[in-house]
């Protein structure tokens, strides 16, 4: 499958999180159901800048985590029909590396490894100046898939 770029506007129509929670500015490239790519630019206009922390501002470990995972959700709603679907997390496993700073980009790379009945495992990568500052081992869901395939309750 061929693979294509999504700028700010149309990555909303895949990932459903607005601002001040969407954690990715850019798609440079993703091949629906196996990888994305782009980027979050780091300003000290951040909204979480100010407070972690006063004196030495640096991005928050469960925002790192949480951009991530929202661009292996793109990964899986650029797939036909997922187009918009909340996604949720199940697990993931991190690693933090280096401190993400003000004036950095965070480059951020998805793999899909498997996807079936509605659960996606897949893997991130974080970089900030070409070393890597976080990554993660995750399995997310979109919840209306899943419900088809778990055992119905007899009341």
């Amino acid at each position: 499958m061929e693979g294509f770029s999504l700028n700010f506007i149309e990555l909303q129509e895949y990932q459903p999180n607005r601002y001040p929670f969407l954690m990715i500015d850019h798609v440079e490239e993703v091949i629906p159901g196996k990888s994305a790519k782009g980027h979050k630019n780091l300003t000290l206009n951040e909204w979480y800048f100010p407070k972690h922390f006063p004196g030495a501002p640096n991005m928050p470990g469960a925002l790192q985590l949480e951009a991530l995972a929202q661009m292996l959700t793109v990964a899986i709603t650029t797939l036909p029909g997922l187009q918009g679907k909340v996604t949720h997390a199940l697990q993931h496993t991190v690693r933090f590396r280096k401190e993400v700073l003000p004036g950095q980009t965070l480059k951020i790379e998805t793999t899909v490894i498997s996807w079936k009945r509605g659960i996606c495992k897949g893997r991130g990568v974080g970089y900030t100046d070409g070393e890597i500052a976080c990554e993660a081992d995750m399995l997310i869901t979109i919840p209306e898939i899943l419900d088809q395939y778990l055992p119905k309750s007899s009341k």
